[in-house]
């Protein structure tokens, strides 16, 4: 009998260390070797390579504008939900149950009721805390809500492969994307604790085509269906002067061109590197590129959360991964105020990259992420203003500091880092 029950307990640790094995290990081959540095953010070379080489191409004529915190996403949101007229389709990590929520399904409702088409991705796992009666709401009022990725016994292997994008996207002309979730921490304007720091950005012109593409790709592979027409994909109308390219990465299509795109970045810089990262556990090659950066002269700056966190252990891997920046001259910072969500790389003051990726190995190869990269110096500006505002409420840690923190955080730390691509 003992013998028997040996036997059993081998072979579900042996399904369970497969389960995670193909869970935490991609397709793909992984970026194992820094990229050289052979051109700046200004040669037209680099945008050939982030356009051809790696992601869409980088249209002309766009308008981004930057929304801080709840109180101005939120309404700007639900403002474009209920002025749609044909088309509203909305994929998202995080929608959990709250006035937020209800505000959010109110309106979609109501759009699906007055005749507009809309298609809700939810997460399944970022979902989990949305009320089920929320959905059947929507579901009644016309809305067509899934979930991406399901548990089923049949799709273990795809468990941690989870939809952390953040898209909006109304009557093909106007897009939402950054690194909100709908839930009440979102809400208000990072006062306290209960309520975090977030951007979120509203887009306008030809490349709200690009944003619609990407959220379509996983509604195709979600549902089977093909949504395309001219209530979807509009004839793209300019509306500003941004150049701009939407991102898009994936375990089944591309899983490394997201870090490629961020090494690519950090490569080319000679000036400098502004980072806002919430969960930042770069891999070696990301450390190395980062150092390299350093030592031809860049000034990077990188801002991640303090002690307001809602992920310690993450924050505790990071920190331990610091040495080599801190000694290299990087300027690392903690956001004290509350929890600090926003993702934003800011490069030489020209090429901005927003939207939902983490500087981590779970965002570079697990999940399907999407970013906006805008080329355009004013955008940059902005950005840069927005970065700095941050810094004055956030907290420099030095390499003395680092390298005098207690012993027992040291160990802790050290111990986490070795397991930065498990968390």
């Amino acid at each position: 009998m003992k013998h028997k029950k040996l036997i059993l307990i081998t072979i579900a640790l042996t399904l369970l260390a497969g389960l995670i094995y193909v869970n935490f290990s991609g397709p793909e081959k992984k970026v194992e070797t820094e990229i050289a540095h052979i051109y700046s953010v200004e040669d037209p070379q680099f945008r050939r390579s982030m356009g051809l080489m790696l992601g869409p191409a980088i249209v002309d004529g766009n308008s981004a504008t930057e929304l801080i915190n709840g109180d101005q996403i939120f309404p700007s949101m639900l403002q474009a939900i209920r002025a749609a007229k044909k088309t509203v389709l909305f994929e998202t990590y995080i929608y959990w149950s709250g006035q937020i929520g209800d505000e959010f399904a109110d309106a979609l409702g109501e759009r699906a009721r007055a005749g507009v088409k809309v298609h809700v991705l939810l997460d399944w796992l970022g979902s989990v805390k949305i009320d089920g009666k929320l959905v059947d709401k929507m579901k009644a009022a016309g809305v067509q809500v899934e979930r991406y990725h399901p548990l089923r016994w049949y799709n273990l292997s795809r468990l941690n492969n989870r939809t952390h994008r953040k898209l909006l996207i109304v009557d093909g002309v106007v897009g939402f994307t950054g690194g909100v979730g709908i839930a009440q921490e979102w809400t208000g304007n990072a006062q306290d604790p209960d309520h975090w720091r977030d951007s979120q950005f509203r887009v306008e012109g030809p490349v709200v085509a690009q944003m619609q593409s990407v959220m379509l790709d996983n509604w195709s592979k979600t549902t089977g269906q093909v949504l395309h027409g001219v209530e979807y994909f509009p004839a793209p109308k300019p509306v500003g002067t941004q150049s701009a390219q939407m991102f898009a990465s994936s375990p089944s299509a591309g899983a490394e061109s997201m870090q490629m795109m961020y090494l690519l970045s950090i490569t080319a810089a000679t000036r400098s590197i502004d980072l806002s990262s919430a969960y930042f556990v770069p891999d070696e090659v990301t450390l190395k590129a980062l150092v390299s950066a350093v030592k031809r002269g860049v000034k990077v700056r990188i801002i991640t959360p303090g002690r307001h966190m809602d992920a310690e252990t993450v924050r505790r891997a990071s920190r331990g991964l610091w040495g080599d920046l801190l000694e290299a001259g990087v300027a690392m910072y903690e956001y004290q105020p509350t929890m600090y969500h926003c993702k934003v790389m800011i490069v030489d003051g020209l090429m901005t990259s927003v939207g939902s990726t983490n500087f981590d190995v779970r965002s570079f190869r697990l999940n399907d992420e999407a970013n906006l990269n805008v080329y355009d110096a004013g955008f940059a500006a902005r950005q840069t203003r927005v970065f700095e505002a941050d810094l004055t409420q956030s907290r420099r840690i030095t390499l003395e500091s680092w390298q005098h923190r207690p012993m027992v955080d040291k160990a802790r730390e050290h111990a986490l880092a070795m397991f930065g691509a498990l968390l």
